[in-house]
């Protein structure tokens, strides 16, 4: 019996789907046939009988071929969906890992990650934009990787070099995620999250709404927690101070609509942040 039971499991989705349907096929073509025949023996009737038997049939296997193929596509999306959560599970260890490694303070990058989506949904986006926004906020700083440490938590101002150097880490980061497919298009984050409004940001120089929307709904985030919180080169900043830069910034670094929008949301935005119940 547990073979048995190892076998069926093993059969594919394909062959169980058109298995059920050759069957039942079968079943009503020789039922229905016994049936007519027993019942209509007039030549004439027994042709509109055929007909209405051939459209019932049509009707009925379609039916059950769109109930079969929906538990389907159900089955995979749920399988679909079992592997994205554990690949964001395995990305959320690597993210943790690296914060602990630039000596960030508290859950960083879980902190943007929420505020980040919660002005997602007020600029209204929705579906496959927010889960880019969700993993392009995750990874912002993945391409820091490839950088060394006495980069990375120097205490002090970064000289010439260093800074140059500390430049390259958006391209890197865009050139990792475009290597994992599911990554792809969560790649705006990364590579454009140091563009500027006003056209003076890095890598690319990008101005305006050249930039992606998520790089500059992102932008807002990160520079209120940079900003409101303890690194290991600055103290944190009072918060009045923190919304006074973000006034100053709407039109040179950050895009003046979404700064409008964060701080007539402020209260909200910050309770996301501050939060640490997961979001979707």
């Amino acid at each position: 019996m547990p073979n048995l039971r190892q076998a069926v499991i093993r059969v594919s989705p394909q062959l169980r789907t058109a298995g059920t349907y050759v069957l039942v096929s079968a079943v009503w073509i020789w039922f229905s046939g016994y049936l007519l025949g027993d019942l209509v023996h007039d030549p004439h009737r027994i042709v509109l009988y055929q007909i209405a038997k051939g459209w019932l049939f049509v009707l009925g296997t379609g039916l059950l071929l769109y109930w079969m193929i929906g538990r389907t596509v159900q089955r995979l999306d749920h399988a679909n969906q079992q592997l994205l959560d554990s690949h964001e599970q395995a990305l959320r260890v690597l993210v943790e890992a690296m914060d602990i490694r630039h000596k960030e303070t508290g859950d960083h990058s879980e902190r943007v990650v929420r505020m980040a989506l919660g002005l997602a949904k007020l600029v209204g986006l929705e579906d496959d934009a927010l889960r880019d926004i969700k993993f392009g906020a995750l990874l912002h700083d993945i391409g820091k990787l490839a950088l060394p440490d006495a980069i990375l938590i120097k205490p002090g101002k970064l000289d010439d070099e260093e800074t140059r150097l500390m430049r390259t880490h958006p391209r890197m980061g865009y050139d990792m995620l475009q290597r994992i497919e599911f990554l792809r298009d969560a790649s705006a984050i990364p590579y454009c999250h140091h563009e500027r409004w006003d056209g003076t940001g890095y890598p690319q120089g990008l101005k305006g709404e050249q930039i992606p929307l998520a790089a500059r709904i992102f932008s807002v985030v990160d520079v209120w927690d940079a900003l409101s919180c303890r690194r290991v080169y600055k103290p944190a900043w009072p918060e009045p101070e923190v919304l006074d830069y973000l006034r100053e910034a709407a039109g040179g670094q950050l895009d003046p609509h979404l700064v409008a929008l964060f701080l007539d949301h402020y209260g909200e935005l910050k309770a996301l942040a501050l939060n640490a119940a997961p979001q979707v």
